[in-house]
């Protein structure tokens, strides 16, 4: 009998158009609540295409979203999805001191938990902002209650990137371990095969084979990673951004939401939980 294909990991970071953090030049926090959130609509769409494909997921959420739209959560917990975390207001993580850090992932993870009622396991720093210079993180998640993290990209980019770190899951302190993102070993370097711009940019084709790479040949599960925002083709254009800002957030944002049904068609996919924590029972947090 052949081999079952591997089950990926389909992730999806909760956050608004106005909160990623290439337009933190350009929109002040402070005006976050005067722009129009367009999160819930764009994440009742993610819901019903995962519903279509009968496939679960992990949300990593943003804790300032939670508190604005809780039944979006509930929703999420309902349908049988992961709830996670993604801190509360997208502040890069290699922007903050410790206890800055320790303050945000607490507080979004017991906001996360009061309102989904379910145990937060899992952590995903904004702009996967950990890396060589802010390691002790690991320690505060540990010491928060969270046993995963994915939040280290193995890759060089003008705003993250640790490259020299292992690409696959591995332990980094007691009772924690990283998750990075996928990328694909070809000729000495490791390239973007997770989702994000690069899934947006590069022909469909070519993102599928990099991660049937993976599979085969690492015999390891993709972890792919995308924003409610990149299915939203009619989110308001942010005025005066540089061209390279501009390229990056709407480049075939119109093309989005046909790959992700080809994507859900090509593998399996799961929830972040059930296939590295091995915990077949989702524990409650109450």
């Amino acid at each position: 009998m052949p081999a079952l294909p591997l089950t990926n990991a389909l992730t999806i970071d909760v956050e608004d158009y106005f909160q990623v953090s290439a337009m933190a030049p350009y929109i002040r926090r402070s005006d976050w609540d005067s722009r129009e959130c367009r999160v819930e609509r764009n994440v009742d769409r993610i819901l019903a295409l995962l519903a279509a494909h009968d496939t679960r997921a992990t949300f990593f959420t943003l804790g300032w979203i939670a508190e604005r739209y809780p039944q979006l959560v509930r929703r999420i917990v309902e349908q049988g999805h992961e709830l996670a975390s993604h801190g509360y207001g997208h502040q890069r993580a290699s922007d903050l001191g410790p206890d800055e850090f320790r303050d945000d992932i607490v507080r979004a993870k017991q906001l996360l938990e009061d309102i989904g009622g379910v145990a937060v396991q899992g952590y995903r720093a904004p702009s996967f902002s950990i890396g060589e210079g802010n390691l002790w993180a690991f320690d505060s998640l540990q010491q928060a209650g969270y046993r995963y993290s994915s939040s280290i990209y193995p890759i060089r980019h003008d705003h993250y990137g640790m490259p020299d770190a292992p690409r696959f899951a591995h332990p980094r302190c007691d009772g924690l371990i990283e998750i990075p993102v996928t990328t694909l070993r070809f000729r000495g370097r490791n390239l973007p095969s997770s989702g994000g711009g690069y899934f947006r940019l590069l022909p469909y084709a070519l993102s599928r084979w990099m991660i049937r790479r993976v599979n085969a040949d690492d015999g390891r599960p993709a972890i792919f990673y995308f924003h409610p925002w990149e299915i939203d083709h009619e989110q308001p254009r942010v005025a005066g951004i540089d061209l390279k800002t501009r390229f990056r957030h709407y480049v075939n944002i119109g093309r989005m939401e046909r790959r992700l049904d080809d994507l859900l068609q090509d593998f399996r996919w799961g929830r972040m939980d059930d296939i590295f924590l091995g915990r077949p029972d989702r524990p409650s947090a109450h």
